[in-house]
């Protein structure tokens, strides 16, 4: 019995030091809702995660409440049992880097080297609402740019289409385009609800 309890307590240390960014949105994954996933058998090649292994994106697309989050997680926490995970959302995170950036330039590489190194993150509400600041948006594509040269997998979850992604971004459409070819060059998951729900 204290064996087990010994190994428990291991496996969470393993679990939590796998999480980072927000380890309590990975934990609560928990969706009873039926849901449609497009094209049809996606969700049984992405619980393989040999995507991670090979270094491919995933791009989840779908409206409020469709299940994109939960998608994520389940797969971030899946992944975590062998791979280092960060789950973050999109605008905070971004918000943070650029302010850290001017505060503390050496704290802001150590987060950047981080966040490009980690087998697989997940960048929850992305383009949710438009980026006003021009550094967010160079933020965004340098962490996008430098994991695709390893290559390192990145999860990212949308309620909107990539074709709308230039209005989000200062209407900037070779950032918008730079940033569509790497969040969407592998799998894009679309996620409907079940008409029957």
């Amino acid at each position: 019995m204290i064996e087990d309890l010994y190994l428990v307590a291991i496996y969470r240390k393993s679990f939590t030091q796998s999480l980072k960014g927000c380890p309590q949105e990975l934990t609560n994954c928990f969706d009873s809702a039926e849901r449609i996933y497009l094209p049809a058998g996606i969700t049984e090649t992405l619980a393989a995660l040999d995507f991670v292994d090979a270094g491919l994106n995933i791009c989840i697309l779908g409206p409020s409440d469709s299940g994109k989050s939960y998608l994520a997680k389940a797969i971030g926490i899946a992944a975590c049992n062998s791979y280092r995970v960060q789950y973050h959302h999109c605008e905070p995170l971004l918000e943070e880097l650029v302010a850290l950036k001017v505060t503390d330039y050496t704290k802001y590489q150590k987060r950047m080297k981080k966040l490009c190194s980690t087998a697989l993150l997940i960048l929850d509400d992305f383009l949710l609402h438009t980026i006003t600041d021009e550094r967010e948006v160079k933020v965004l594509f340098e962490i996008l740019e430098k994991r695709a040269e390893i290559p390192l997998s990145t999860v990212v979850c949308s309620q909107r289409e990539p074709n709308s992604w230039k209005a989000m971004i200062l209407n900037d459409e070779v950032s918008a385009n730079s940033l569509m070819k790497r969040a969407t060059k592998h799998y894009t998951v679309v996620i409907k609800p079940n008409s029957t729900d």
